[in-house]
């Protein structure tokens, strides 16, 4: 059950990932645009150079729960490194609890309100050729946290499975399936040798 509940948290947060890629490859676009037209053209446009932060706010905004998830966020402890996996697994745990889900939630339900007033007046930017609807990367702020919110049950899902050492436990399971397949094909490799009244093979 934990096994089937991580590999659906997991594929959530792929998606999640495949979405901040292509952000990523599009404020590149988007930068590579703005220098060729600045230096080469002598033009500019005010609207693309605003994308630009807009893509960076997807990116990181949307790149916390992918990260997570992968485990790839910065660690600076001595200690941690050289914990056995399943300490490790009981202080990520003990991270999501403490740390994150009450952060995430608090960010997420706090900046609801900034988002509905963006929504409201219809906030756009205050310099000239700017883009509108500025409401659209503020609610991306409360969507992101509940984002974290999700993966980070997963990932302390994850951690769960390896304190219990279910990984472990499904290997050993797949390599008795492996063995038992083993002794019957080879069961079947071997022939079978009879012998008739007159004690000759058939």
């Amino acid at each position: 059950m934990l096994l089937k509940l991580e590999k659906g948290f997991n594929k959530f947060a792929d998606i999640i990932g495949t979405i901040t890629a292509l952000a990523i490859v599009l404020m590149i676009l988007n930068v590579a645009y703005d220098v060729v037209m600045r230096y080469f053209f002598k033009s500019g446009s005010i609207a693309m150079q605003e994308m630009e932060w807009h893509l960076f706010s997807v990116v990181i905004l949307l790149g916390i729960s992918y990260t997570l998830k992968e485990d790839g966020h910065v660690r600076v402890d001595l200690i941690y490194d050289k914990l056995s996996k399943r300490k490790k697994a009981m202080i990520n745990m003990i991270g999501v609890v403490l740390f994150i889900l009450p952060i995430s939630l608090l960010i997420a339900t706090s900046s609801i309100h900034n988002a509905l007033e963006a929504y409201t007046s219809m906030e756009q930017s205050g310099d000239p050729g700017g883009l509108p609807y500025r409401w659209i990367i503020k609610a991306l702020i409360p969507l992101s946290f509940f984002m974290l919110i999700i993966t980070s049950c997963g990932y302390f899902i994850k951690n769960l499975i390896v304190y219990k050492e279910i990984h472990n436990l499904e290997e050993n399971n797949l390599q008795n399936e492996i063995n038992s397949l083993k002794s019957e094909l080879d069961g079947y490799n071997h022939p079978i040798i009879d012998t008739n009244e007159k004690g000759k093979l058939k």
